[in-house]
């Protein structure tokens, strides 16, 4: 079980870090740059997200002090179900538009 619990816990680190590059540099992932309409949407997505796997796994090593187990659950979902809907978020909101774009014929 211990190996779950760290494999959940690299994914957490590597998500964390491409949120992390992702609101610092605005740089998305290739296979998901046509869908991303706002990146500072998709990078803290992507850091709730994995903060919810870095949690748990922090919890199930005792590297923080043990919550109630309702606590543990409800708040990792809590946590992941906030970044899948910033990510979904991100990708469903139309593109921002610049003011001087709106009527390129220049009525």
């Amino acid at each position: 079980m211990a190996w779950v619990a760290g494999a959940g816990m690299f994914m957490g680190l590597l998500a964390i870090a491409w949120g992390i590059v992702t609101l610092r540099t605005g740089w998305i992932l290739p296979w998901a740059r046509r869908h991303v309409t706002r990146p500072r949407l998709h990078g803290l997505g992507a850091l709730a997200t994995g903060a919810s796997p870095l949690m748990q796994g922090l919890f199930y090593f005792r590297f923080l002090p043990s919550a109630s187990w309702e606590v543990r659950f409800l708040g990792g979902n809590a946590l992941l179900l906030m970044g899948l809907l910033l990510i979904a978020t991100s990708q469903l909101l139309p593109p921002r538009r610049s003011p001087d774009h709106t009527h390129p014929s220049g009525v």
